[in-house]
């Protein structure tokens, strides 16, 4: 029968154990177009900040994925 050479201080075993405790990322809702991000964080979608535009995020799309986007920002502004 095997028999462990050496001690497991607290630490090794705490680190062993730690992936019982992680959990899922929550998730918060952007004002502006109502899509799921990080807290904290500007808003890939439309690039908003504290209902400030931090980042333009239509400058670097093409004309048709401008105008999907402007849309998309649009409807969830009106519900």
């Amino acid at each position: 029968m095997a028999v462990p050479r050496h001690k497991h201080t607290r630490a090794k075993v705490g680190k062993s154990r730690m992936h019982k405790y992680i959990k899922g990322i929550s998730l918060n809702v952007c004002p502006k177009c109502k899509k799921p991000i990080l807290s904290h964080t500007v808003c890939k979608n439309c690039g908003h900040y504290k209902g400030v535009e931090a980042v333009n995020v239509l400058a670097n799309l093409t004309k048709k994925d401008k105008k999907v986007r402007e849309q998309e920002i649009k409807e969830a502004s009106k519900a």
